[in-house]
């Protein structure tokens, strides 16, 4: 083997130069200047100074957590129950009126809407003026 005849066993690399202009834009991966480039300065959360200018968007993420009864009217209930029949959540929920809401039986409130012909005893659930006006000149009885 001769001397012209030597070969690197590894290609050589060449060092990267940064920071002159370029296909890489104005800072050529050094970063940028201004507000980020200056030390002991945080940005904030946009969001946090939009709630603290605005008195009315204060808490304006807070949900509720109070639940809504499901209303039902008291003439599509009196169809599914017979004369003397209790009506009950767990009733309503075994007859197809109500769902599962997270995997509980949810709170109902009877509304006026239809016509009573049946003694119907209601029992653990809300009821409307006119629902419990049908209800009681139809004979029933209201338990709560």
């Amino acid at each position: 083997m001769q001397h012209h005849e030597l070969k690197p066993t590894h290609r050589v690399k060449t060092k990267k130069r940064v920071g002159r202009g370029g296909k890489r834009g104005t800072f050529s991966g050094r970063g940028t200047k201004g507000q980020k480039a200056r030390a002991g300065h945080k940005i904030k959360p946009m969001e946090r100074e939009m709630i603290l200018k605005i008195p009315k968007r204060r808490g304006f993420k807070f949900q509720s957590t109070r639940t809504q009864p499901v209303g039902l009217n008291i003439g599509a209930v009196a169809k599914h129950f017979e004369s003397g029949g209790r009506v009950t959540p767990r009733m309503l929920l075994e007859k197809g009126l109500l769902k599962r809401v997270g995997g509980a039986i949810p709170d109902v409130k009877l509304l006026g809407e239809g016509t009573v012909a049946k003694a119907l005893l209601v029992d653990g659930c809300q009821i409307s003026d006119s629902a419990r006006e049908k209800v009681l000149k139809a004979g029933g009885t209201i338990k709560e």
